[in-house]
């Protein structure tokens, strides 16, 4: 299970008892048969831990795939007997700790990833979710901590693996590049889950740097092999659109059934084309915000900051949303949000914590720059 959804974004917050069973994309043919087994079992006796384990990852892993937040609330009503249990065996912290993160709750995520280790500490999945928590936090000591003790448990490619993303993550990605064009050739990382990891982050790593045209062209060759991974895909569509490539975007975008991230995308991409379809995108979201409203779910999702800010529905709620998500999670994307809702209301200083991360860090990328170079001058501090 690769960590990428580490990068994570805000989630809904359903009732403790809501069991939400969105339609699946992915989930057809052997795939849907196997998930309606696992579900099966579970729903034989909802107190039986192993059976809740199957089907929480299950369904956990779909909603990583397929970018769809709702599957984790039917992970989360899966172990809702467990929600508060101080012991667990080892996999039930390692999936508890998932799905908490997936609601932003980092710190009990990290927790249960501490217990999970603890309790065995020969998964590597288990210290590779903790690293990229620990990144997602900003606390850099922990997460090259956790890096070097993956070096040393469980091989050098595995300990390069996070080093080259501790690089691009704190203003060297020059050197994280030739490491993760090393890694992505590897045999032993040829697997699905595998590629999307690393090559999501070799992308990252030219986009960082820069190379906007490498990242780009990483990112096209793995759709072509890969099309069904949904970060690698929104994460290409969100830098089409900031080149001002709105056509690709589109296309990239473009689906009967889009996640809210890429419908945003799309949106963006409509009024930058000027085709005509940008009121219909916008209210299909608007329809979509107000559904989750009516449920009663609470939320700061990233798209949702991006329908205010970027595309200008309402930044000063945007401004509000950005500030409020900025307290709990340290993210690049996170950050640009800010800035920018922070620039466009004149309220400079509640972007102030934006400057500070990346001090503390050392990271930039081409966008951020220019708007700390901005937010820098309004301070007054250029």
């Amino acid at each position: 299970m690769a960590s990428i959804a580490a990068w994570a974004q805000p989630r809904t917050t359903p009732a403790p008892d809501q069991i939400v069973l969105p339609a699946s994309v992915h989930a057809q043919g052997n795939a849907a048969s196997s998930l309606r087994d696992v579900e099966r079992e579970w729903r034989k006796n909802r107190n039986d831990l192993p059976a809740a384990l199957a089907y929480a990852r299950a369904v956990f892993l779909l909603g990583l795939t397929e970018g769809d937040l709702r599957w984790y609330g039917s992970a989360k009503a899966a172990l809702q007997p467990w929600w508060n249990a101080a012991t667990l065996p080892a996999d039930g912290h390692f999936l508890r700790a998932l799905v908490k993160q997936g609601f932003h709750d980092f710190k009990g995520g990290i927790d249960d990833l501490s217990a999970a280790i603890a309790i065995d500490p020969t998964q590597a999945e288990y210290w590779s979710w903790r690293f990229s928590l620990q990144l997602l936090t900003a606390n850099m000591a922990a997460a090259r901590a956790d890096c070097d003790a993956i070096a040393q448990r469980f091989g050098a490619d595995e300990g390069q693996a996070c080093a080259a993303t501790l690089l691009y993550r704190t203003g060297k990605a020059a050197q994280a590049i030739p490491m993760f064009n090393r890694l992505v050739e590897l045999p032993d990382y040829q697997g699905l889950s595998s590629q999307d990891w690393l090559r999501y982050h070799q992308g990252e790593a030219y986009r960082v740097a820069g190379q906007t045209a490498q990242a780009i062209a990483v990112w096209e060759k793995h759709l072509q092999a890969r099309p069904t991974s949904h970060l690698v895909r929104l994460t290409l569509t969100e830098l089409l659109n900031q080149q001002g490539q709105y056509a690709k975007a589109k296309r990239m975008a473009d689906s009967t059934s889009p996640t809210d991230a890429l419908l945003v995308q799309a949106l963006l991409a409509s009024r930058g084309l000027k085709d005509g379809d940008t009121q219909r995108l916008a209210e299909q979201f608007e329809s979509r915000m107000n559904n989750q409203a009516l449920r009663g779910e609470s939320l700061i999702e990233r798209p949702t900051m991006v329908y205010l800010i970027t595309y200008g529905r309402d930044n000063a709620q945007g401004l509000k949303l950005a500030a409020e998500n900025w307290r709990t999670q340290h993210e690049p994307a996170d950050a640009v949000l800010l800035v920018q809702a922070a620039l466009k209301a004149n309220q400079p200083k509640l972007a102030e914590p934006v400057l500070a991360w990346m001090a503390t860090t050392g990271y930039t990328d081409p966008v951020l720059k220019a708007l700390a170079d901005d937010l820098q001058t309004r301070l007054g501090k250029s």
